[in-house]
């Protein structure tokens, strides 16, 4: 039995391509989520262009007048998930508006809370795979890490990968190079990282789910609403 049997992940690609086959971010993410399938991590996969998930910030659009949102459906399978990993692709500079749309989605949920009063993205890790043809995946990765931290998740060291060619017009990752290979695929430096990213999302989500997560002490927001101030000794606010 492998250590990682327990655990399960879920990569969201969020493409603008309308058929995942045609996506070259996905091809970027399956090589991540082989590592994982061979670690006996089970591995669920969402291409949000398959679904219709309107944009805003409240966990059922239809509330706000939109006729169809699939999001409750999608929100199952990223609360069962111990593993997030986000895949776009580049777009001046920034992830796409598929992933800004997860993003707010994601954002609605975050007045829910775990059994302790936490977060219910406590618990969790996340990491980003991005792709495209000109620089940007370490500003993309920033703010991808930043809003997923932000929400709840826990980001491991190195907790991200992507692949990105020259700067212009030219091929995407996985593209056929014209000498019977695959752009990127030999890449050296996206291979490592891949491989460090998809480890480090296992042996962190490991760590916090033999911890049963992150203790309750400081951070239980119905606590904070019944009156404890866990100690908050700033004068000024004292009645």
């Amino acid at each position: 039995m492998s250590g990682f049997d327990d655990l399960a992940a879920l990569y969201v690609n969020t493409s603008l391509k309308k058929v995942r086959t045609e996506s070259h971010t996905q091809l970027l993410l399956n090589a991540s989520s082989a590592i994982m399938r061979k670690e006996g991590v089970s591995v669920d996969e969402i291409y949000l262009n398959d679904w219709t998930v309107p944009p805003g910030v409240q966990p059922d659009m239809t509330d706000e007048g939109w006729d169809r949102d699939d999001w409750p459906e999608l929100w199952e399978r990223v609360k069962a998930a111990d593993i997030l990993v986000v895949g776009t692709p580049l777009w001046l500079g920034e992830e796409s508006s598929v992933c800004r749309l997860l993003i707010e989605r994601l954002y609605a949920m975050s007045a829910k809370l775990n059994d302790k009063g936490q977060s219910v993205f406590y618990g969790k890790v996340a990491g980003s795979v991005i792709t495209g043809n000109e620089d940007g995946i370490k500003h993309v990765a920033m703010s991808l890490g930043f809003a997923l931290n932000h929400l709840g998740y826990t980001i491991p060291p190195q907790a991200d990968c992507g692949w990105i060619g020259e700067a212009g017009p030219g091929p995407s990752y996985g593209d056929d190079d014209g000498q019977g290979g695959r752009v990127g695929f030999d890449n050296e430096f996206t291979q490592r990282n891949t491989t460090i990213m998809t480890w480090n999302l296992m042996h962190l989500a490991r760590m916090l789910k033999e911890a049963g997560g992150y203790p309750r002490q400081g951070n239980d927001r119905e606590a904070w609403k019944a009156g404890s101030r866990f100690g908050f000794e700033n004068p000024e606010y004292r009645s």
